[in-house]
């Protein structure tokens, strides 16, 4: 039988860190760092791993690439551009390709992959077992202009992005909220390889002349085709609209843009409370719309009916805060840290 040994990831917002126990391999799924300044995830129950894979690059499934001496520095696989999108410091010596769509086989381990809808490169898999498969879907989202989520095969284990909960909001109506609150000139902080070409697309399509830091500039063009006008600490303005590098202004443009009077900051994402973007919001300097990246309340549940799934486990979320989630998986939901799929 498989087994999944939940390291990190479950019962909150924290560093995806899964072991998948099968036909005689250990495969760790994603190797996150924390989300916290001096967060370091424990990796003291993963024991010798025979490989690392990826779902996407953000430094909550990446963050501890740098540590993979303490798992017998195993091989790592990924996609094309996941691989591309690692930082230098967090690039493996040992690094092997994931179809971003199709089958793979991981040390004779079979798996099917598909995109993900969260960033480029991104991806869900499915492992074939006794119990009827498992799937781990990573990040993901259906609500993404420019990315696409492949649709989730059948699956009795599921081991689901629930980070937002109960949340049901839109991302249409999101994107229309945030294009009248940016009107006169705003900075919206994203992470790199994210959606920040989401961003510069929606806000231009909504009639706003929407500027850039150099790297989502660069993403925005390799999606689109189109670059938007290049923003710097020079040339910035506080009437501009800026989609910029540095999700909670900790570094880049924003954290340059955040020292100086006028420009106002309107941040999207999950903010750290040791984030510069906690302050600002604290101190009334800042204001948070979102932007979906995460699936909905509803698209979780319809993923769990697609799949026809016996067993969801909700990753990425305190389940005290989503009682609507929880009330709707009903027998579905499991929280058990280590279960047979």
């Amino acid at each position: 039988m498989a087994r999944l040994t939940a390291l990190s990831g479950l019962g909150r917002k924290s560093a995806a860190l899964f072991l998948l126990e099968i036909e005689g391999r250990r495969l760790l799924l994603d190797m996150g760092g924390g989300l916290e300044a001096g967060e370091r995830p424990d990796l003291s129950q993963a024991g010798r791993v025979d490989a690392v894979l990826l779902s996407h690059a953000h430094v909550d499934h990446v963050g501890a690439l740098d540590r993979l001496a303490e798992i017998g520095n195993p091989p790592v696989y990924a996609t094309q551009e996941t691989q591309r999108q690692l930082p230098s410091n967090l690039r493996p010596p040992r690094l092997a390709k994931l179809p971003d769509r199709g089958c793979a086989e991981i040390l004779g381990v079979r798996l099917d992959t598909g995109r993900s809808g969260h960033a480029p490169g991104g991806i869900w898999m499915r492992f074939p077992t006794l119990r009827g498969g498992f799937l781990y879907t990573g990040d993901f989202s259906t609500e993404a202009p420019l990315l696409r989520c492949d649709p989730f095969p059948r699956s009795a284990t599921v081991l689901a992005d629930a980070s937002y909960g109960d949340r049901e909001d839109a991302l249409a109506d999101q994107i229309a909220a945030l294009t009248e609150a940016a009107r006169g000139g705003a900075v919206l902080p994203c992470p790199a390889d994210g959606r920040g070409p989401d961003m510069v697309a929606a806000l231009g399509a909504a009639g706003l002349t929407v500027h850039a830091c150099p790297q989502i500039a660069d993403e925005t063009e390799r999606l689109t085709g189109t670059p938007p006008p290049v923003a710097t600490p020079e040339t910035a303005t506080p009437a501009q609209v800026i989609v910029a590098d540095g999700p909670n202004a900790e570094h880049g443009l924003c954290a340059a843009l955040r020292e100086r009077p006028g420009f106002r900051f309107i941040f999207s994402g999950h903010v750290p409370r040791s984030s510069p973007a906690h302050a600002m919001l604290a101190e009334g300097h800042a204001r948070w719309m979102g932007w979906n990246v995460h699936p909905r309340l509803s698209d979780i549940l319809a993923m769990a009916e697609t799949t026809r799934a016996e067993r969801v486990l909700p990753a990425f979320v305190d389940l005290r805060a989503a009682p609507r989630l929880t009330a709707a998986l009903g027998p579905r939901l499991r929280q058990c840290p280590s279960l047979e799929v």
